[in-house]
Formats: structure tokens, C-alpha cells, sequence
């Protein structure tokens, strides 16, 4: 699954941070909200993707902006998932294609690029960090994810934290940002690539992180000092107490289904 590594160093879930940083842990906030300075800063984790959809549902989120991913075929209980987009008072979609089962819910449709017309980076699972470049222009009015988001933040009034105009731009806020206050005590550090040009951005070649002064040319393998990024410094184990399935098989019923995803649909 390409860049869900990506998507999580830069806060793409709902239990952290940008630079995998902790939102319950006050000092995480402090130093990202004074990063960017921001008069707020969520105080705990928000809901994830099957609890979202659970309070659209129940009416308590009123409204979702869903990006790179078609969650009624993607998600668990499609009925749930009708339903609670049904029932959400604003549903905004962006995609790259014109026609798809959540889509077809949307009130707001924005065209964004597909992955050939993107440029960035992506990391895969081994920390590898990647340019992308693209190789087709944009087709009609679609626009990359970051400058949908900018045109819409700086509509909101939000003009002066949303000015990009490069990904290059991005990417050394973003390196910047993992080097705050972080003396080898945090494991995502790309810090070393804050001052890149958009010459030496443009021409990156793949990386594993951190990529800072200890490991100016990356890092192929963690933990060969036996210290781990935990309070003590040592590794945690944690049991596990296995369960049966809630779901029994019984004469009347006697197959489990599941949905699965296979290789040329991932989240379709």
C-alpha cells in the first residue's frame, strides 16, 4: 500500500500528530502548535475511520471531507456506511475519476490528480522515502490534493499558513518540523533534508529515515544500539489473550464471509 507510511509521518490519522508526534503528550502539542503558529491545537486523538462513520450515523458529524478512497466499497457494513453519508448534512469527495458509489452521495465533487500526475514523495514500509515525479499534465480543472487544500484554507481565511506553491515547499516545512526538539528521543527525523534546494529536491534519490546529523545519509536499520523509543529505552512486550470469533458457525449458518481486497482494487 503505497505512502500509508507517508500518510502517517505527516499526521494522516486521526491518534497523532504531523512527524509522529503524540496529541496526548502536552509537550507534542506545544512544540507543533508553536511550530505553526497556531492559536488551537486538538487536546486528544479524533475519531477513526469505523467511529466516524458510526457518529455520522448518529448525526454528530455533520460534515466529512473524504480524499483517495471510495469508502462504500472500501468499508466494512456498506449499509452503515449509506447510511451515515445519507444522513451527514455536507459530504465533499475528491477523486479522480468522474463516477463512483460515494460519489454518487457527494454534494461537493472536487477533480483531483491521479498518481501519474502527482509529485512528491512517497515512503514505503521500510522508511524508504521516494520522489514521485510526475509524467502527465493535470487533465481539465483537477488539482493535487495540497493545493485543493490550500485554495480551501486560505478561502476559510487561512492565507498566510497556506501559501504554497511547490511541493518542495512543503516537503522542508515538513522535515523542519520533524527536528524540533528531537535530540534522538523521537525515531522520525528528516531534519537533515530541511535545507534542501528545489534543485537537490527535485533530484532525491530514495532514502530510508531518519536522515539526520547521527545518519546524514539515512539509516538502512533501526535499533542496532539495543535502545528503542520507548520511556525506559527498552523494548515492550506485550501479551496477547486470544479470543474466539464473536461470530460461531452453526447448523443454520454455517459459512463466515468476509470482504477482502485484492490487488488491482486496493480501496478501490
Amino acid at each position: 500500500q503505497p505512502n500509508a507510511m507517508g500518510g502517517r509521518e505527516v499526521g494522516g490519522l486521526a491518534n497523532m500528530l504531523a512527524a509522529h508526534m503524540d496529541i496526548e503528550n502536552p509537550e507534542h502539542r506545544q512544540w507543533v502548535q508553536e511550530f505553526w503558529n497556531s492559536p488551537t491545537i486538538c487536546t486528544q486523538p479524533g475519531l477513526k475511520a469505523i467511529d466516524l462513520f458510526d457518529s455520522m450515523e448518529q448525526g454528530k458529524v455533520k460534515a466529512v471531507w473524504i480524499m483517495a478512497t471510495n469508502p462504500l466499497v472500501s468499508m466494512p457494513n456498506r449499509g452503515k456506511i449509506f447510511r451515515a453519508l445519507e444522513n451527514c448534512d455536507f459530504v465533499v469527495v475528491s477523486d479522480c475519476v468522474e463516477q463512483n458509489d460515494t460519489l454518487a452521495l457527494a454534494d461537493v465533487k472536487l477533480p483531483a490528480t491521479a498518481w501519474s500526475e502527482k509529485e512528491g514523495t512517497v515512503t514505503n514500509s521500510e522508511r524508504r522515502i521516494s520522489r514521485q515525479r510526475a509524467f502527465k499534465a493535470a487533465p481539465g480543472g483537477a488539482k493535487n490534493d495540497w493545493q485543493i487544500i490550500c485554495d480551501v484554507a486560505q478561502k476559510m481565511g487561512y492565507s498566510e499558513g497556506f501559501d504554497f506553491q511547490t511541493p518542495h515547499q512543503i516537503f522542508v516545512e515538513h522535515a523542519r518540523l520533524s527536528g524540533v526538539n528531537n535530540f534522538g528521543d523521537r525515531d522520525f527525523d528528516i531534519s537533515a533534508l530541511a535545507d534542501l534546494s528545489l534543485k537537490d529536491y527535485q533530484q532525491l534519490k530514495p532514502v530510508q529515515w531518519p536522515v539526520n546529523q547521527r545518519y546524514p545519509d539515512g539509516c538502512k536499520r533501526l535499533f542496532t544500539d539495543g535502545r528503542f523509543f520507548t520511556p525506559s529505552g527498552k523494548a515492550r512486550f506485550i501479551p496477547l489473550h486470544p479470543e474466539l470469533p464473536q461470530q460461531q458457525t452453526c447448523r443454520d449458518y454455517p459459512l463466515i464471509l468476509n470482504s477482502g481486497r485484492i490487488r488491482d482494487q486496493w480501496h478501490t
